[in-house]
């Protein structure tokens, strides 16, 4: 599975970590950046750029890291196609994927040691999306509005 991967600076070194376990894990990583540690760069510089790669990849999932997620999941919902989901413990993970089939999970580097990160982001790789037909009622209804904007 393809994995695509950003960060700013607050989640820099979780990134490099997880981009690492993952190929060791069989992943193919393409990482979106930060390529270097610069306190003063802005997450949707790296973000935006991995939710559109995302969506134009398709059967790939993203990970967005930063401080806590918030403005990631922010940055990344705004990018036409994309279903990204605040992942901060395994059901959050599990059912962002079952329920909601989510293509990326935001994660917060600073709320959670790189160990706990990881834990995450395989939760969220390893876990289907259900096919229920509730959710899908649901996820059209979305998709419904989406394309009705004007963007």
């Amino acid at each position: 599975m393809r994995v695509h991967i950003g960060t700013d600076h607050a989640g820099f070194d979780t990134k490099n970590a997880v981009s690492q376990f993952l190929v060791g894990e069989g992943y193919e990583v393409i990482d979106h950046g930060a390529d270097v540690y610069d306190a003063e760069d802005d997450y949707p510089t790296y973000i935006i750029p991995t939710a559109l790669a995302v969506v134009a990849d398709p059967g790939s999932l993203g990970i967005v890291l930063g401080g806590s997620g918030n403005g990631e999941v922010i940055a990344a919902n705004k990018v036409r196609g994309v279903r990204a989901a605040l992942v901060h413990s395994i059901d959050t993970a599990m059912l962002a994927r079952q329920h909601n089939d989510a293509n990326i999970a935001a994660l917060g580097a600073r709320q959670h040691s790189t160990e706990q990160v990881i834990d995450l982001v395989i939760s969220f790789l390893t876990t289907d999306y259900s096919r229920d037909e509730r959710h899908d009622r649901r996820l059209e209804q979305i998709s419904t509005y989406e394309e009705s904007l004007s963007i």
